[in-house]
């Protein structure tokens, strides 16, 4: 996939980068490894319909260096994982445009519409099946073991409430449409489960 949406960009396709399965493959990654950087592969390409190949070849090469850093630290993950998108791709003019979808994740808003289906694509999750999101719950959750249950209780619960409050919790119609109900009915039982109703 890489090198597919490096071609159509006009880079020069040499090897993938040797540390990117690597870095998905990390044994402290319980939810952000291959299957989630997939996911959101597959949902930004499908909410990407109708976009030119290059606009999809962008949204590719952001979703997979996405969360390429991971390390549990909000803010610094992003830039990080940034940085090194610009770096595998540096001498592509689309460079900086990946890195700056990628940056956006650090706190899910922008202007941008290429950039806002990425963002919806990276939440899909949120809107699915009862069973699927409680794999998702409790994988994030095996990701901060280290944290004791009630500062992850606290900690969960204001992500939770701070997603509920987004109107709209997805920017793009789409995505509404596709995840926007269930996403909802999923954040509210969670939030429940910890003891703080909505």
């Amino acid at each position: 996939m890489w090198r597919d949406a490096v071609r159509v960009l006009g880079g020069d396709v040499g090897p993938e980068p040797v540390d990117l399965d690597e870095r998905y493959a990390e044994p402290h990654r319980g939810y952000h490894g291959t299957a989630h950087v997939l996911a959101v592969v597959r949902d930004v390409l499908d909410l990407a319909a109708g976009r030119t190949d290059r606009e999809r070849a962008v949204l590719t090469l952001a979703a997979l260096a996405h969360d390429v850093v991971y390390d549990g630290v909000p803010g610094e993950d992003e830039r990080r994982s940034a940085e090194w998108a610009r770096a595998r791709l540096a001498g592509l003019p689309a460079a900086d445009r990946v890195a700056g979808i990628v940056l956006a994740t650090t706190d899910h808003a922008s202007d941008d519409d290429l950039t806002r289906l990425l963002l919806d694509a990276d939440l899909a999750v949120l809107g699915s099946a009862p069973d699927a999101y409680e794999r998702y719950r409790a994988a994030v959750r095996a990701e901060y073991a280290h944290v004791d249950d009630a500062a992850w209780r606290a900690g969960r619960g204001r992500v939770l409430r701070s997603l509920l409050d987004r109107d709209p919790l997805y920017a793009t119609a789409r995505a509404r449409d596709r995840w926007g109900r269930r996403a909802r009915v999923n954040l509210a039982a969670e939030l429940s489960s910890l003891g703080d109703p909505p």
